[in-house]
């Protein structure tokens, strides 16, 4: 498609071998029109999911480890959680809302459904503080809290099924984390120490790879290339060293932008 001057300088478009006006193009409806006079605003961001995963990883290690029983005491719940819902929470929430624009769907989900649980967990841990409620110890028996994670584990499972069409870090991080929400759902359910626990390892486990899904995000924005591996579909992508992407997604109407993280 080149751009010509006719000798009247009636500007003209050439496309497989035939010449139209820009004036035609500009009022017809068919498709090399459309092309024509279309125009994008690029306004390109950082992986969403840098922040997202980052801000997951502080607070599920944090509340995953002192719920798998490694330390802490039953105080321990009101000295973290404003940092659990400043980074689970609110860095979530900001990173679901980007994910939009970076057209993740599995980053949306995930980041809208953990980043809610964050914010509410802290809100609850505000209540226990203010004397509003009665905390609610590991191996208690409460069907109540139990249904949170019954609806994270339905949300975080699906994911984990979109995962498999991005990569194998994503796909370890929800699954291990869908896992981990249905053994603490069982555990309160149950009130069972020892489920609830199994699920803080696994809430651990998923903070490890989350963890390192982002700082691989991260370093491929610093450095332009993949230096930590994925696991993505593609071969390449996985190669430190070797560029991830193109960027380029001209087919889907958004020149310069790619789909997803």
């Amino acid at each position: 498609m080149t751009l010509r001057d006719g000798p009247t300088s009636t500007a003209t478009l050439h496309h497989d071998g035939h010449d139209r006006a820009l004036e035609e193009l500009l009022v017809s409806e068919d498709a090399q029109a459309w092309r024509a006079r279309t125009r994008v605003n690029l306004t390109p961001i950082a992986a969403p999911s840098i922040m997202g995963l980052f801000g997951f990883m502080i607070a599920t290690l944090m509340l995953g480890s002192f719920q798998a029983g490694w330390w802490g005491d039953p105080k321990t719940p009101l000295i973290i959680w404003p940092f659990a819902l400043v980074a689970g929470g609110v860095l979530q929430s900001i990173a679901a809302i980007a994910s939009f624009r970076a057209r993740d769907g599995v980053a949306v989900a995930a980041h809208t459904a953990w980043g809610s649980f964050w914010i509410g967990w802290g809100i609850l841990q505000l209540l226990v503080a203010t004397h509003v409620m009665a905390p609610i110890p590991l191996g208690a028996n409460s069907p109540s809290f139990a249904i949170w994670f019954v609806a994270l584990t339905l949300v975080t499972g699906t994911c984990t099924v979109g995962a498999l069409a991005t990569s194998f870090g994503l796909f370890l991080t929800l699954g291990t984390l869908t896992a981990g929400s249905g053994l603490t759902a069982a555990g309160f359910f149950a009130g069972n120490l020892g489920l609830q626990e199994a699920g803080g390892w696994l809430f651990v486990v998923s903070a490890a790879a989350a963890w390192y899904a982002a700082s691989a995000m991260t370093l491929e924005h610093a450095f332009a290339r993949t230096i930590l591996p994925l696991g993505k579909w593609s071969k390449a992508a996985n190669i430190p060293g070797g560029r991830a992407v193109d960027p380029i997604a001209y087919p889907k109407g958004m020149p310069g932008l790619r789909v997803g993280q």
